[in-house]
C-alpha cells in the first residue's frame, strides 16, 4: 500500500507539471494573437526553464545581463533546483521534469511491445561510454551561448519542440531530434536523458556530494535484484552500498517504497546503517 501511494504520489507531480508546461506554452502562443490567460500573459518556456540561468551565468557574471530570450526567473529557478539537487539530488529530473516524464510514458509502451528485451538494446560496454556524451553537450551548449550571447541550444531543444512543435518559431532540427527520441524511448528508457540531457549533466554531478543518498542496508538486502530492474537508469544498487551514480534521478523506484520487498533496506537518507 505504501509503495503504491509513493508512486501515485510521483505520477500526479509529473502530471500536474507536464499539464502546467503544456498550458503556458499554448497560452503564449494565444497571447501573440491577442488572447491568452492574463495571468499567464508573460510566461513562456525560456522563463520556467532553470537551464536557462545555468547557460546565462557566464553573461550575468561579466555584464550583469541576461542571454536573449532567459529571464531572471530560469536565474531564480535554477537556484531552487541547485539547492534541492545538493539535499535530495536530481529530483527535478526524477519527479519534474516534463520531459524525461514524457520519455517514461512513452516507455510504458517500449516495455509492452518488447517485453524483456526494453532497455537492454545496447550493449553495457558501448552504453557506459555514451553516458558521457550529454557533458559534451554541455561544453557546446554552455560555450556556444557564452560567445553568441544567445540560446545556442533552441535550434535542437526535443524538450522546446515538443511543447511548440505547432509553432513557427520552432526549428526543423528540433523536431527531428523530437522524432528521434520518440524513437529511442521506445527500446531504451529515457534515451534524452542518459545520453544528451545539459541539464541533466548539471544535476548529475550533485550526486557525488548530495546529503540525503540512496542508500542499500546489506545486512537486510536479499540480493533478489529488484531495485536494478526497477531503476530506469540501469544503474546496478545492488552492487553499491551508497549510490553516487551521475546518473542516479532520484526517482525512488529502487527503494523499500517502490521496488525492494524488503523495508528499510534501500532508502534516501543522510547516513545508513550496514
Amino acid at each position: 500500500m505504501k509503495n503504491k501511494k509513493r508512486s501515485k504520489v510521483r505520477v500526479f507531480i509529473q502530471v500536474a507539471f507536464f499539464l502546467l508546461v503544456a498550458l503556458i506554452a499554448v497560452n503564449h502562443t494565444l497571447v501573440e494573437q491577442g488572447k491568452g490567460i492574463a495571468f499567464l500573459s508573460s510566461a513562456s518556456l525560456h522563463a520556467i526553464c532553470p537551464f536557462g540561468g545555468v547557460v546565462t551565468i557566464y553573461q550575468y557574471l561579466t555584464t550583469g545581463t541576461f542571454v536573449k530570450k532567459i529571464h531572471e526567473s530560469s536565474f531564480i529557478l535554477m537556484i531552487i533546483m541547485f539547492t534541492t539537487a545538493v539535499l535530495f539530488g536530481p529530483v527535478f529530473c526524477g519527479w519534474i521534469c516534463p520531459f524525461g516524464s514524457f520519455q517514461e510514458w512513452l516507455g510504458k509502451i517500449g516495455k509492452k511491445i518488447f517485453k524483456n528485451k526494453y532497455n537492454a538494446f545496447i550493449p553495457y560496454k558501448i552504453d557506459k561510454y555514451l553516458r558521457y556524451l550529454r557533458y559534451g553537450v554541455l561544453v557546446w551548449v554552455l560555450y556556444v551561448t557564452a560567445i553568441s550571447g544567445k540560446i545556442a541550444f533552441q535550434d535542437v531543444d526535443p524538450y522546446y519542440a515538443l511543447f511548440n512543435f505547432w509553432s513557427s518559431e520552432v526549428a526543423i532540427g528540433g523536431i527531428v531530434i523530437l522524432l528521434v527520441i520518440i524513437g529511442l524511448s521506445l527500446i531504451v528508457e529515457r534515451p534524452w536523458c542518459k545520453y544528451a540531457c545539459p541539464y541533466g549533466a548539471v544535476l548529475g554531478i550533485t550526486n557525488l556530494f548530495r546529503i540525503f543518498k540512496i542508500r542499500r542496508k546489506t545486512s537486510t538486502c536479499v540480493s533478489c535484484k529488484n531495485c536494478d530492474n526497477a531503476c530506469p537508469m540501469n544503474i546496478k544498487v545492488s552492487n553499491q552500498q551508497v549510490v553516487r551514480n551521475h546518473q542516479c534521478i532520484s526517482c525512488m523506484k529502487c527503494t523499500s517504497e517502490g521496488a525492494c520487498p524488503i523495508d528499510n533496506t534501500v532508502n534516501m537518507s543522510v547516513k545508513g546503517g550496514e
